[in-house]
């Protein structure tokens, strides 16, 4: 049974950095270990985002008009007794919108059928699922539209059909402004890509670094959604520092300055609409999709490094990718161990990293200029508020270094914080 949903009288996009629960999160496993994660997560409030179908929940309309509910109601339950604030991912549709069979039984988990669009008839069908999801959980007041375009690709033009998405998006918007019109709706939730920058097909001539350069089918697919939507409470992307042919240009730290250039671009695009990232990566996967190459000293300094970037890019939320296991107790990456025995749940490195960039760059705090001494500004990377200075080392050995100041030593990795 789901617990109490007070709705929230928020009426701008504040919602901050956090996470989004994935196939296995802390809403199953030991009741102890659940405990652990709850009460982690109670004493930071920390933005939590779930899908509608897949990643953890069930098919929530098997049959049209029919919905099932039950594994969605058990993680929104999670949010709110973890004390976060519920973000949903409107993605992704029943089999029977997509041209599948209807019918619980019938539902098609493969990845490509999740990651199937409803055919253009069904986008109506869609928009009303969209407003049952908001009717129920009237606590919900953050939505986001569907998920990195899946399904939405052009094959006859070789590029996204982002008519087809932005068709589907304004649907969508209005119907959950009629469900409440305090309900805060973002999109496109775009993969921003990026190439090599000595390619010259389909890259961009403009955005572009050290870093890459930018696919100009994902700039076109944005603009024509940020022309042509009826309305945005904030703007959503996601994408990795690394390019497409999983390079990190021009190493793994200066490759997140990707993020400090997309996000710049974006924000001028949109007129400063509060910005998203519902992902974000700064670490390539193998071919089974697993991130294993570094040690977590060095998965946390690189990742510290892209939130970095992304604040001074325009970002005011941000949303870490949970790569939870079942059970176990490896878990590179993940924010806490896995909860099938009572000693799980335990925080990790990456969540103490998570939590604390949250609790100290909400949405609105801005960033400050710190001076850092010359010789250290390429080994360090810093990002600073009035109270405190989030100083991240680069390298692999211990160093020195002068920071506002002060001097600083840091180990291999190191992830420091310091007071103002």
């Amino acid at each position: 049974m789901l617990t109490s949903a007070t709705p929230s009288e928020q009426t701008k996009p504040d919602v901050g950095w956090g996470f989004t629960h994935t196939q296995y999160s802390a809403d199953e496993g030991s009741g102890t270990a659940t405990t652990h994660v709850e009460d982690l997560l109670s004493r930071t409030g920390m933005p939590e985002n779930q899908h509608i179908m897949g990643w953890g929940v069930g098919n929530p309309e098997p049959v049209k008009g029919r919905y099932d509910f039950k594994r969605m109601d058990r993680r929104i339950d999670f949010i709110r007794k973890s004390g976060g604030t519920p973000v949903v991912t409107l993605c992704c549709a029943p089999d029977w919108m997509k041209g599948g069979q209807a019918g619980a039984d019938n539902t098609d988990w493969s990845q490509s059928a999740l990651e199937t669009a409803p055919t253009p008839d069904h986008f109506k069908d869609f928009a009303t699922l969209a407003a049952t999801v908001a009717k129920r959980y009237p606590d919900v007041r953050h939505f986001v539209v569907w998920n990195e375009f899946k399904g939405f690709w052009n094959n006859s033009k070789a590029r996204w059909d982002y008519e087809g998405y932005t068709e589907l998006y304004n649907l969508v918007y209005k119907a959950l402004k009629q469900v409440n019109p305090k309900i805060m709706v973002g999109g496109p939730y775009l993969v921003m890509d990026s190439v090599d920058p000595r390619r010259k097909q389909d890259a961009s001539t403009t955005l572009r670094g050290t870093w890459g350069a930018m696919e100009q089918q994902a700039l076109d697919a944005f603009s024509y959604w940020n022309k042509n939507k009826v309305g945005a409470d904030f703007v959503v992307v996601d994408g990795p520092g690394y390019t497409k042919d999983d390079d990190l240009l021009p190493d793994e730290f200066a490759a997140t300055d990707k993020f400090t250039a997309v996000g710049a671009w974006v924000r001028q695009q949109t007129h400063d609409l509060p910005l998203w990232w519902a992902e974000y990566y700064v670490e390539p996967a193998d071919g089974n999709g697993d991130r294993k190459g570094w040690t977590e000293d060095h998965r946390v300094a690189v990742q510290a490094t892209g939130m970095i970037a992304m604040v001074k890019g325009g970002a005011s939320s941000g949303f870490y990718w949970n790569p939870e296991v079942e059970k176990g107790t490896d878990c590179p990456g993940c924010l806490w161990t896995p909860t099938d025995t009572a000693g799980g749940g335990k925080a990790l490195p990456m969540y103490d990293l998570v939590s604390r960039f949250g609790k100290e760059f909400p949405p609105g705090t801005g960033h400050r200029t710190v001076p850092v001494a010359k010789d250290d500004v390429p080994k360090v990377r810093v990002l600073a508020t009035d109270k405190v200075v989030l100083v991240v080392n680069t390298l692999d050995r211990t160093i020195s270094a002068q920071v506002d100041g002060k001097r600083v030593e840091l180990k291999a990795y190191e992830v420091k914080w310091l007071q103002r």
